[in-house]
């Protein structure tokens, strides 16, 4: 038993109840980048690292008396 297109109609009716067609953009927007962040949290990726491995930032020294 799968999803039908009546189904996925249905579901699509009450987002746009709910959230109407003026917010659905942003509420569609934010979806897509909590999905990513998601993603890119399960794949072990920091954003403080580059492809090569290394940290973007210099190392920091503690400051001179």
């Amino acid at each position: 038993m799968g999803l039908s297109i009546w189904h996925i109609l249905v579901v699509l009716v009450v987002v746009l109840v709910v959230f109407g067609a003026g917010k659905l953009p942003t509420v569609m927007g934010d979806l897509g980048k909590g999905i990513r962040s998601f993603k890119a949290g399960l794949n072990g990726e920091d954003k403080d690292k580059n492809k090569d491995g290394k940290d973007d930032d210099q190392p920091r020294l503690p400051p001179s008396a």
